[in-house]
């Protein structure tokens, strides 16, 4: 039986989704969450991966499993594992699904959001959860700049190093910026990215924000095909994987 779960996780001790010699990663946990109840040893496929400190509040993924537990005995199973190992990861929803459907694969888009705490102090309880700058940021300079990235482009520019993917061309479907009293909420979603796009497109923008970089130099960025010519790479940290569409 093919299990589809959906996966919340605090990404702040993690060195991401991908199992890796050293250091705990959400595919290990979940992995080992169904070694614990089962004595299963099965491969959990994620629809993306996220990076270390990276966060989810839907990530999706599945696994193949010998035996037919329902829905809801194997979302308490994993989660009484999960508990048992103190993993920051939690199932909140799990489906039975064809054998024909993959995580990965079978996603026809991927959403992110990014929170920038924009204020002077920093706030205790959202350490690790948000980008604090300091300095004030202009949203509608950001808004400007973030309209020359929509749509089909060659994204070099804001391709992070060692990034296997066979081409940096993609579609940005969406890429809003709103602010909500002291925080400023990007929310962007293509079918996929490439690696740190995300993060070095947010950096960008803060400087736009800032004054450092102008909304049209957005333009002249994504068309010098450089990374260099790009601005910083904002933290893994404010970063959380929101959607799977399928």
């Amino acid at each position: 039986m093919r299990y589809k779960i959906t996966v919340e996780y605090d990404g702040t001790n993690l060195i991401g989704w991908q199992k890796q010699k050293e250091g705990p990663s959400v595919q290990e946990f979940l992995e080992k969450a169904v070694m614990g109840f089962s004595h299963q040893q099965v491969e959990v496929f994620g629809a993306g991966r996220t990076d270390a400190g990276v966060h989810a509040l839907a990530q999706v993924a599945h696994f193949d499993f010998d035996g037919d537990l329902s829905e809801y005995k194997m979302q308490e199973s994993l989660n009484a594992l999960l508990r048992e190992l103190q993993a920051p990861v939690a199932v909140w929803k799990t489906e039975k699904v064809s054998d024909d459907f993959h995580a990965r694969f079978s996603a026809k888009g991927r959403g992110y959001i990014y929170r920038i705490l924009n204020r002077r102090g920093a706030s205790p309880l959202l350490v690790n959860r948000v980008w604090l700058v300091t300095y004030p940021l202009d949203i509608e300079k950001m808004r400007q700049g973030a309209k020359y990235l929509l749509g089909n482009h060659d994204f070099s520019s804001f391709r992070g190093s060692g990034c296997q993917a066979l081409s940096p061309i993609k579609t940005l479907d969406k890429l809003d910026i709103e602010k909500f009293g002291d925080e400023i909420i990007f929310t962007v979603e293509a079918r996929s990215f490439i690696y740190h796009q995300v993060r070095n497109m947010v950096g960008t923008l803060m400087q736009v924000g800032n004054g450092d970089l102008l909304p049209e130099d957005v333009k002249r960025i994504l068309e010098a095909k450089d990374r260099k010519q790009a601005g910083i790479s904002a933290p893994a940290y404010g970063l959380y994987l929101n959607k799977v569409v399928y």
